[in-house]
């Protein structure tokens, strides 16, 4: 039964099922209260100078929703000038992302007025062409000595030398041996220097005959043995000193 504010009627003994009906009627009168948990200002409006204010509010769901009507308040009177402008500064510049909208924020500290810039950068463009080469550098410094490197593979059999030119320098020229390898032979070419122009010698003392038989046997077996060591195939046979026989005949 709905609560009934008339009951229980005065002087009557008490009665549990009407005291019970009379609690449950209450109890569904609190149920049907909302509660209220936001409010939110739908709108103001700004009405002309003398006019009322004006305030509307309904109940939607849980939220109370405000509607505000305001009259226009007089004009006030002049304020006191304010300080003198001094200068502009900018406290920063800030690149940001292609297409991001550029921005600026400006404040007012009293005397001066404050700059902050955002500015978007552009796109990447295009590979340019090639530059032309420029000069060449100064010579840089040598380098340290690099680390050993691995054994070379076995190489051919040494097979012989062979003496392809000796040449004869002015005196004073650097002797200088070229060396070469056709795969199975040594090859060297001699640019030896003559000595320089000898002073006048006097006569020699006649050399006794046995001597001589020894000096020219030495000789024949140094020819000998420099036949053996170039070999029968070298490139030019060692021939024996153009002046050796003419020590022989010297005294």
């Amino acid at each position: 039964m709905p609560f009934d504010p008339n009951l229980p009627q005065e002087n009557t003994p008490a009665d549990a099922v009407q005291m019970r009906n009379q609690l449950n009627g209450l109890k569904a009168i609190i149920d049907a209260i909302l509660t209220v948990t936001a409010a939110q200002v739908d709108s103001t409006t700004t009405l002309p100078q003398g006019s009322p204010a004006n305030a509307s509010v309904n109940v939607v769901g849980n939220t109370l929703h405000f509607s505000f009507e305001i009259p226009q308040g007089q004009e006030g009177l002049v304020g006191p000038a304010g300080p003198p402008f001094s200068s502009a500064v900018v406290d920063s510049v800030n690149t940001v992302e292609p297409g991001i909208p550029a921005a600026v924020g400006v404040s007012f500290d009293g005397a001066n007025v404050r700059f902050t810039f955002d500015i978007p950068r552009g796109n990447d463009g295009m590979n340019g062409s090639n530059g032309s080469d420029g000069s060449q550098g100064p010579q840089g410094n040598d380098g340290g000595q690099g680390p050993p490197g691995n054994d070379g593979a076995q190489g051919p059999p040494f097979a012989q030398a062979v003496v392809d030119g000796v040449t004869t320098l002015d005196p004073g020229q650097q002797a200088t041996v070229d060396v070469t390898f056709d795969g199975s032979n040594v090859r060297f070419q001699f640019a030896i220097p003559r000595g320089n122009d000898g002073s006048n010698a006097r006569r020699g003392e006649p050399v006794p005959a046995r001597q001589r038989d020894q000096q020219r046997h030495k000789r024949h077996q140094c020819e000998h043995e420099r036949r053996e060591h170039a070999g029968p195939d070298s490139g030019q046979q060692l021939q024996p000193k153009p002046n050796a026989g003419r020590a022989e005949q010297a005294g």
